[in-house]
């Protein structure tokens, strides 16, 4: 099979990402000929493209329409844009979904019957599922020939061991579907499938995989797959978040609920969209911005964002048996020098050192050539898992099909 073009469409609450590639023959790389991201959803929407042909960045910029952001019109507006600008139809395009639930492990084709499966599982991840379905049915509604795929968030996980997933609850409940999903595995994923590349001369067997961006988790991957994460049954769970809580004993939303009398609307609504980075600063959600602001309340909440995360990293590092590498991404772990040092620090017991210039200058390797454990930053990239396993189906379905 060669020749195929591949558009990837990664739909969220705040941004949706578009990217574009082209696989020829067996390279299971390919080609990225474009990568676009509508940001700064619902409220104030920016449109950025980026093409190795500037061209081809430009005629996407032109041809997308996103004078109105119902994802139901906006969805393939810019797929047709993304067409536009490569000058050809695409063969398929890819979707991430949060949520496939416990017996997903890998890629699938869009279908009615899976998205109809899919909706079912909209309450376990509310601020995301419903805009990656929303956007699969409208492309569907005005291309029905297209070939589209659904590429999941919890596929990596799994294949955990069991204990790892189970909660202790009634037995009759875990078996029901109540357990811990687990979240972002496709940074998970492609950070796995790059860790030879990224660490070609040290021990990179045990690695411990740090998503941080307005959604944040860990991940600990040994021998390249996922062993365990801090995210559980929700998108809510593990660290702190932009404005998500992360864990919180039990007992405390009973409490909110029965003496507080709190809906469960309320509860939800304080425990997603009022809590985090954003709940305890009370400034912002926006890691730039508590860190500009120096008020104590940011301060503080800066200080719990690392120690949180550097308590769950301990857990995971006894999950792992060790450490031999750590990997930072998403748009925090990318970005804010002060949250990795902070974290190094904390693990300082663990072997982590990095160097502070490489550190403030985001190198990609933060460690000193003779550090105990290899540090890296790599940018999050969920569009070219999502074109892999939008390819991988293509070709199972459609064998022998070319430009």
């Amino acid at each position: 099979m060669s020749g195929v073009l591949i558009a990837t469409l990664n739909s969220g609450s705040s941004s949706i990402k578009i990217a574009a590639y082209s696989f020829e023959g067996n390279n299971r790389a390919g080609v990225e000929l474009l990568r676009a991201n509508l940001s700064g959803l619902p409220a104030a929407p920016q449109l950025s493209a980026k093409s190795a042909n500037p061209e081809t960045a430009e005629r996407f910029l032109a041809a997308a329409d996103i004078s109105n952001l119902d994802p139901k019109i906006l969805a393939p507006r810019l797929l047709a844009a993304t067409e536009a600008a490569l000058g050809v139809p695409v063969h398929a395009l890819g979707h991430r979904v949060v949520q496939g639930g416990a017996g997903i492990v890998d890629s699938r084709r869009a279908t009615p019957d899976m998205l109809d499966h899919l909706e079912t599982l909209c309450p376990l991840a509310p601020d995301h599922q419903p805009h990656n379905l929303s956007a699969v049915r409208a492309v569907a509604a005005k291309r029905s020939d297209l070939f589209q795929t659904l590429s999941f968030d919890t596929a990596f996980h799994r294949m955990q061991p069991r204990l790892a997933q189970l909660y202790a609850i009634p037995r009759a409940l875990s078996e029901t579907g109540i357990i811990r999903y687990g979240y972002h595995g496709l940074s998970y994923a492609n950070i796995a499938r790059r860790l030879r590349d990224l660490f070609p001369d040290r021990p990179h067997r045990r690695t411990l995989a740090l998503h941080l961006g307005s959604g944040a988790s860990l991940c600990a991957i040994l021998d390249g797959r996922s062993i365990a994460t801090s995210m559980g049954f929700s998108a809510i769970s593990g660290v702190p978040m932009s404005t998500r809580a992360g864990d919180i004993d039990a007992g405390a939303i009973l409490y909110l609920l029965s003496e507080r009398q709190m809906s469960p609307e309320d509860v939800s609504i304080m425990l997603r969209k009022q809590s985090g980075l954003l709940g305890v600063s009370g400034v912002s959600g926006d890691l730039r911005t508590v860190e500009a602001s120096g008020t104590p309340e940011a301060e503080e909440a800066i200080s719990l964002f690392i120690y949180r995360i550097v308590r769950e990293c301990g857990s995971l590092i006894a999950a792992l048996g060790g450490l031999d590498a750590i990997v930072f991404t998403a748009g925090i772990g990318e970005n804010s020098h002060r949250v990795r040092a902070g974290i190094a620090d904390g693990l300082s017991w663990a072997g982590v050192v990095i160097d502070p210039a490489a550190n403030r200058a985001g190198a990609p390797l933060l460690s000193p050539p003779d550090a105990p454990v290899s540090v890296a930053v790599v940018p999050a990239d969920e569009e070219s898992e999502i074109a892999l396993g939008c390819l991988s189906v293509y070709e199972s379905s459609c064998p022998g099909s070319s430009i």
